[in-house]
C-alpha cells in the first residue's frame, strides 16, 4: 500500500491527514483510526473530482469534517491540482472558506452527487 507518509498537520495529538492514492481519497486519522475519508478520482488534465465525504459516527462533532476538507483541499491545490467539487460538502466548504492557490472547475448543477452527512459541519 503506497501511503504519503507525511502527516498535514503536525500538531501531537491532533488528527492528521494523509493522502492515499492506491485507494484514491484522504484519510484524517485520529490516532490509529480512520476517523473520516475525502473520496477522489483523478482526470485528464490535472483535474481531481472529489466526489465524496464521511466522517465515521463515532467521530461526529469534532470538526473532522472541516479538518478534512481544509487539508485535503490545500494538498491538492499545493499540488498544482484543478479541484472539481461535486461532493457537496465540499462544494460547501469552498463557498465558505479561501484555500490559497486553489483553482476551482465548478461542476453543473446536475452533477453533483448527495454524498454529505447531514451532521457534520463545515468551519
Amino acid at each position: 500500500m503506497s501511503h504519503e507518509d507525511s502527516a498535514m498537520n503536525a500538531a501531537p495529538d491532533a488528527p492528521t491527514v494523509v493522502r492515499d492514492d492506491e485507494r484514491s481519497r484522504y484519510e484524517l486519522r485520529d490516532g490509529d483510526s480512520v476517523a473520516g475519508v475525502a473520496v477522489f478520482e483523478l482526470s485528464e488534465g490535472g483535474r481531481i473530482v472529489f466526489t465524496h465525504t464521511e466522517v465515521d459516527k463515532a467521530f461526529r462533532g469534532r470538526g473532522f469534517g472541516g479538518i478534512i476538507a481544509s487539508e485535503a483541499l490545500a494538498d491538492a491545490a499545493r499540488r498544482g491540482e484543478i479541484i472539481v467539487p461535486v461532493c457537496p460538502f465540499i462544494a460547501d466548504y469552498l463557498r465558505d472558506h479561501e484555500v490559497p492557490g486553489a483553482v476551482i472547475d465548478w461542476p453543473e448543477e446536475s452533477d453533483a452527487q448527495e454524498s454529505a452527512n447531514p451532521g457534520e459541519q463545515t468551519g
